[in-house]
């Protein structure tokens, strides 16, 4: 602490830069405050009346603490972290709590570090939890294993805070020695949860092992349960599952300390179109909460759960990230300011970015020759497993089905919606192919593939027919990852995602326009438009979501988490 910045804080010498005239939004007392902000290097001095070298009149406009995302895996945005940082800084989001287990799950701890050092000296403070269940399940092939000796090597980097979404909670309830290696290395630093199904005892259990967040919560129950053992609960809006409607309604002026905000994964257009945490508030909002309510829930509270001691608040010696708002009740950010620096104005990002090419994250596609053979399903009967979509849900249901057959083969019929999808593990070259059926996707005369599968993000293709499949595999191929369409033998559209198979290295305009692009073209193939193509098929392959999904092993039976035949016995 230097005399000069207390003479400062003092009022004895001026700020280097003095916001002038502000509404403060205080979150430690929910109050509002008419004053000036006076801010050296980057910190807050004080709050009151100052004079500045620089000075900036806000005429009455809102300032807030800079929004936090307590949960979010960059990845699912399809673009850089610095290219996130260009969309989601300009929403008002300062920093966030990134899960990188998307990328780990192909590039092992080298995904980890380009994470870090990708979103090293951007204008986003990124924070890291360490993948706790790399991979998910045993019954999948993953690019790698993070066991707990991997993992020591940056459990204490100054930018991890701990391990991330505890998905195998079943070994942690049932104490496997495995998992609990793991927990102990993030001793005195923060364990996220991901297990919304437990209950009771189990749910002590869980909590006693060190979790202390949730953000899988859908129910008003499973969030007071959590609740009431200490647990804070991230409230979650993002582009695949959307909780805070529900949610929100669950938030008293008792718990709200323990409530925060995240988007867990959030794609380009709703990025874009609605927003990212600003989103979360609006949101709340509309449904009855205080916006200095809601504007706690995106910052201190965040900062509180994760140990974050210097921002997340308006106050002397805290960090000056800060947005600044004309209309509270429709939360319209106009600038945002990052340690002093404006960094965006009117939705537009102020400062560029650049792709950083890392080896270690390229070239991950790896399969083997295909050819149609490979593709064939043997099946002893006409009748089968069948994976049947539901509408607007991650969530399947198994269904049994009459199918055709040609000489112990699955045979295609144009008059049955039944599509044949095969998981190709593209790791390590191994061979796997799962193989398996799927109900109401209603894709017509065409393929779709993708390297977004999660979380093992193998290989993943569906079709009507062989041909178009063997087609969209080895477009895949050629660009090392990506999602394409093909129709009648030819690629219709291809995005590539060079990136570990994940992330594109162009801009998330360019990205969201290509995506819509695809999208048209899926649903004008008859695609069910009560389901988004490529979300819902990245899903199919994760085998944490009931009821059943398709590996690289083989068809997964989620409620008896193991694999089953595609026979029917």
């Amino acid at each position: 602490m230097r005399k000069d910045i207390i003479d400062i804080a003092a009022g004895r010498r001026k700020a280097s830069l003095v916001l002038k005239n502000s509404n403060v939004i205080n979150v430690f007392t929910e109050e509002i405050i008419k004053a000036d902000i006076a801010i050296e290097e980057g910190i807050i001095i004080g709050i009151g009346t100052y004079d500045g070298e620089e000075e900036i009149d806000l005429d009455g406009k809102y300032v807030a603490p800079g929004l936090i995302d307590g949960h979010v895996h960059i990845e699912s945005s399809m673009v850089t972290p610095a290219e996130f940082a260009r969309a989601i800084v300009p929403r008002g989001t300062t920093t966030i709590i990134a899960d990188p287990h998307e990328i780990a799950n192909v590039c092992g701890l080298e995904g980890i570090k380009y994470i870090l050092d990708e979103s090293e000296d951007i204008f986003l403070s990124v924070y890291i939890m360490l993948p706790s269940c790399v991979p998910a399940t045993s019954f999948e092939n993953a690019g790698a294993v993070l066991d707990a000796e991997k993992l020591k090597e940056l459990i204490n980097h100054p930018r991890v805070l701990g391990l991330g979404e505890l998905m195998d909670y079943e070994a942690v309830i049932n104490a496997e020695e495995k998992i609990l290696e793991k927990i102990k290395i993030a001793k005195d630093k923060i364990i996220d949860g991901h297990g919304p199904v437990i209950l009771g005892k189990e749910l002590n259990a869980y909590v006693l092992a060190g979790v202390k967040t949730e953000h899988e919560c859908s129910s008003l129950e499973e969030m007071f349960n959590r609740l009431r053992l200490g647990m804070y609960v991230q409230i979650r809006e993002g582009s695949a599952a959307r909780n805070l409607e529900t949610l929100i309604q669950g938030v008293t002026k008792e718990n709200m300390r323990r409530c925060l905000f995240c988007t867990d994964d959030r794609h380009p257009e709703d990025l874009l179109l609605y927003g990212h945490i600003d989103n979360n508030i609006r949101k709340a909002i509309k449904h009855g909460m205080d916006p200095v309510a809601a504007i706690n829930m995106a910052t201190l509270n965040v900062s509180e759960c994760y140990g974050l001691k210097n921002i997340g608040a308006i106050a002397p010696g805290y960090k000056a990230d800060l947005i600044v708002l004309d209309d509270l009740e429709r939360f319209n950010i106009t600038k945002v300011y990052k340690e002093g620096k404006c960094v965006a104005e009117n939705k537009k990002a102020l400062f560029s970015t650049k792709v950083k090419y890392n080896p270690s994250v390229l070239d991950t596609v790896h399969v083997g020759q295909i050819d149609l053979e490979k593709l064939q399903i043997h099946i002893n009967s006409d009748i089968a497993n069948v994976i049947k979509i539901l509408p607007h849900s991650l969530i399947t249901k198994k269904v049994v089905r009459k199918i055709e057959t040609e000489k112990g083969k699955f045979k295609f019929n144009k008059q049955l919606d039944i599509l044949k999808m095969a998981v190709i593990e593209r790791h390590k070259e191994t061979g796997n192919i799962g193989l398996a059926l799927v109900e109401d996707f209603k894709l017509k005369n065409g393929a779709i593939a993708s390297t977004v599968a999660h979380d093992s993000h193998n290989l993943i293709v569906i079709g009507d027919n062989d041909e178009d499949m063997l087609i969209a595999i080895n477009e895949i191929i050629k660009y090392s990852g990506g999602i394409t369409i093909c129709s009648n033998g030819k690629v219709l559209k291809t995005l590539p995602l060079p990136i570990a198979g994940l992330m594109s290295d162009m801009s998330i305009e360019k990205v969201d326009t290509t995506l819509k692009e695809m999208m048209k073209i899926a649903y004008d193939l008859g695609v069910n438009k009560k389901i988004d193509p490529f979300m819902t098929l990245a899903f199919l392959a994760l085998p944490v979501i009931p009821e059943i999904k398709l590996t690289d092993m083989g068809l997964f039976d989620v409620t008896k988490f193991d694999l089953i035949d595609l026979n029917v016995e």
